[in-house]
């Protein structure tokens, strides 16, 4: 199996008057823009994904159809609340397919729980590995996903994804 981690992209600023429940604060347009240009930079590293899984939280939601549309994936994205801040790394792990170790799945999420998860994914414990909005990195699982069994395969900030992006949508 094969997790890629992709933090939201940046979202418009917290205002309570516009937003009276900051989960549905949404990404600002030069966010999605951004998260478009990464977006473009995966699809240059992964060949195929096979399912995005997103915190619930509109930026994180906006965030993964970035990436469905992007990356070209078949299905819809679906939501987890596990993903939300402060939700379960145990909990989310439980839920990944054990019989699926062919796959790559993209988790969206939010900082601090998205890089303790990296941690707790490749040391077994929740050393954070803090990700960049719109940045990314992929663990690889020589068999399910599970504390400490993963390898990291590559860490991205955005801005080195956004490279990658912008080389493909000028040579497109």
């Amino acid at each position: 199996m094969r997790l890629i981690l992709f933090r939201h992209g940046h979202a418009d600023e917290a205002d309570p008057a516009r937003w009276p429940d900051d989960r549905e604060r949404p990404l600002s347009a030069r966010g999605a823009e951004r998260t478009a240009d990464a977006a473009r930079g995966l699809a240059d590293l992964e060949e195929s994904v096979t399912r995005v899984i997103t915190s619930p939280l509109c930026r994180a939601r906006e965030t993964a159809r970035i990436l469905v549309d992007v990356l070209a994936v078949d299905a819809p994205f679906e939501t987890h609340d596990a993903l939300a801040p402060g939700g379960s790394a145990r909990r989310l792990l439980e839920t990944l397919p054990a019989d699926h170790v062919d796959d790559t799945l993209v988790l969206v999420g939010h900082e601090p729980d998205l890089g303790k998860l990296a941690g707790t994914l490749l040391f077994g414990a929740p050393k954070p590995i803090p990700l960049k909005k719109a940045g990314a990195c992929a663990i690889v699982f020589d068999g399910p996903a599970a504390p400490g069994a993963g390898r990291l395969a590559w860490f991205l900030p955005p801005r080195a994804l956004r490279r990658l992006g912008k080389h493909l949508k000028e040579h497109a």
